[in-house]
């Protein structure tokens, strides 16, 4: 097919990018080409994006892929409205091998074609963030500004990261090499050798509700970018997100000469559950999931023919032990508490702080006025219902409110929930976290903090010591694993204590946190999300190990 966009197009307009991405991912300082600002779009973005968004519901996303054999499609936003958007459903016999028809000509392309076609998919991803932005609020519940930026600028850095990586290692083998080997009097051995990345197969990106982008971008970037078809199967209650993703791709892969049909998107119909089925098929050769432990564990067991990316759940964990900022981590801790109603995977759950207290600036706290003045802090952080819906978004589904409810239950209530009211989406399910206090003295090993209880729901655990403490760390990690791991002390022996539970366990630590950075954020290009080394995700956004099993090196030899 003709190509409206040529690979030397391509690398005037984007190898500056990939440059300043490979520097990035060595050197882990600070860098994004995404603004996060909504005003860096141009004056009329906002308008325009929420007039593009608004213009989709109640359509027919229509993307031209083969095996269409109906339509589907029933999201309900978690702030009321239905989007009334359908997708095609698809018959995999006929998509799978139409998604595999194009690999060839995408494999020989080689690396650095395909991480430009990935970027310029990123730079109409970027074009288009307000729109993104409406979608991914419409779908997760997140508040916008929150949708904005992880489900827009920061999700394109994720699915960058991904692509420098890739190029990284594809690149790392020469493409072509002459090998002579002396033969003292004879002549040398002499031959010609080449070195061609090639893929796995079709890959298989399974959405999760939550992050739609922030969490499918890096294996759908990871995987096309290493020459891999990607199939994009969307959790049933957020396609939108990734299906303008999917469309995006098809258009950009069309125009620069390559089948669309390396990008696909696979929808299902209410109740059919496709990802067991379209996992287990010998066709798909790589899987990236985020979501249940329970499902991941399924993939990780059957999908015996694929490599499997997965990222469960876990039991993030922070340690109390002293502070010399006691004022800055209360206000730290309750604005990670809080942020998405903690609907994060990266947000604190359990709290764990000596049962006689810590040190601090301010004076001696006992465990009760730290428990108090945490839970103080919370609600005056969403003492106003305005602030409180710009950072607690909505509930994301009704699993998540049965949790919150029933935790109140669970022991002593040190900050009970209370409902918010949405002017602008009455409809909407707002609740502020629930945090409740609970003692590891009682050795129960049914405590409601040994598992994880997703959504804005916290345990203030008392514990004997700081060292207990450790131990209760280092025993959630190794048995349920750990997206996060926070700590404050300001004793230098206590912080290489954590430190070495945490090189131990494999999990990804941050010490004092007070000021605008907080434990359940992280940044591309320089913070590693997950570690692939406890339970939690058994790969980390994003390494070489996330990208180099994803394609293969093959030789071919010639006689000089």
């Amino acid at each position: 097919m003709a190509a409206e966009l040529t690979v030397p197009q391509l690398s005037a307009k984007h190898r500056p990018t990939l440059d300043q991405a490979l520097s990035a991912i060595r050197s882990r300082a600070y860098w994004s080409p995404h603004p996060e600002h909504p005003k860096a779009y141009g004056e009329t973005a906002p308008a325009d994006g929420l007039a593009a968004f608004e213009a989709l519901r109640g359509t027919r996303l229509d993307l031209g892929q083969p095996g269409t054999d109906g339509w589907t499609g029933a999201e309900v936003s978690p702030y009321g409205p239905e989007l009334g958007v359908e997708y095609p459903h698809v018959d995999p016999d006929v998509l799978l091998p139409a998604m595999k028809a194009g690999m060839g000509a995408w494999r020989d392309a080689g690396p650095e074609a395909r991480a430009l076609v990935c970027i310029e998919i990123l730079a109409r991803i970027s074009a288009r963030t307000h729109e993104f932005a409406h979608a991914v609020m419409h779908t997760s519940g997140q508040a916008f500004m929150m949708a904005f930026q992880a489900g827009g600028p920061h999700a394109q850095d994720r699915g960058l990261e991904a692509v420098a990586y890739a190029y990284e290692e594809q690149t790392r083998v020469p493409g072509q090499a002459d090998w002579s080997k002396p033969q003292g009097k004879k002549d040398p051995l002499e031959l010609g050798k080449t070195f061609t990345a090639v893929p796995r197969g079709v890959a298989l990106m399974i959405g999760c509700n939550t992050f739609p982008t922030w969490n499918g971008y890096p294996g759908l970037f990871a995987s096309l970018a290493t020459g891999n078809a990607v199939l994009v199967k969307p959790h049933p209650r957020a396609v939108l997100p990734l299906a303008l993703t999917a469309k995006v791709a098809r258009e950009v892969l069309a125009e620069a000469g390559f089948d669309p049909n390396l990008v696909a998107l696979a929808v299902e119909r209410p109740g059919e559950g496709i990802a067991k089925t379209l996992a287990v098929r010998p066709e798909i050769k790589l899987i990236d999931y985020t979501g249940s432990t329970e499902f991941g564990d399924w993939l990780e067991t059957h999908a015996r023919q694929a490599q499997v990316y997965t990222e469960k759940a876990g039991v993030n964990t922070v340690v109390l032990d002293s502070t010399d900022n006691y004022k800055g981590m209360l206000s730290n801790l309750a604005f990670s508490l809080s942020l998405y109603s903690g609907q994060m995977c990266t947000t604190p759950q359990n709290l764990l702080i000596p049962r006689d207290g810590i040190a601090t600036d301010a004076g001696h706290k006992t465990y009760d006025e730290v428990v108090a003045d945490l839970a103080a802090s919370v609600g005056g952080l969403l003492g106003d219902d305005a602030r409180a819906n710009a950072l607690l978004g909505a509930l994301v589904n009704p699993d998540v409110k049965t949790r919150l409810e029933a935790a109140a239950a669970l022991g002593e209530v040190a900050l009970a929930s209370r409902e918010v009211v949405n002017p602008e989406f009455p409809d909407a399910v707002v609740r502020t976290p629930v945090m409740v206090k609970l003692d590891a003295a009682k050795a129960d090993p049914e405590a409601p903090y040994l598992s994880e209880c997703f959504g804005p729901v916290s345990f203030a655990v008392a514990v004997d010591t700081t060292a207990d403490a450790l131990e209760l760390l280092r025993r959630t990690v190794r048995e349920k694993g750990a997206m996060t791991v926070g700590a404050y002390t300001t004793s230098p022996d206590t912080e290489r204590a954590v430190e070495e539970v945490c090189l131990e366990e494999s999990a990804q630590l941050s010490l004092n946190l007070t000021g605008g950075v907080f434990v359940n954020q992280t940044a591309a290009f320089s913070d590693f999300h997950g570690s692939g080394g406890n339970p939690a995700a058994n790969a980390a956004l994003c390494d070489g190990a996330f990208v180099s099993n994803r394609f293969r090196v093959v030789e071919v030899r010639r006689q000089a």
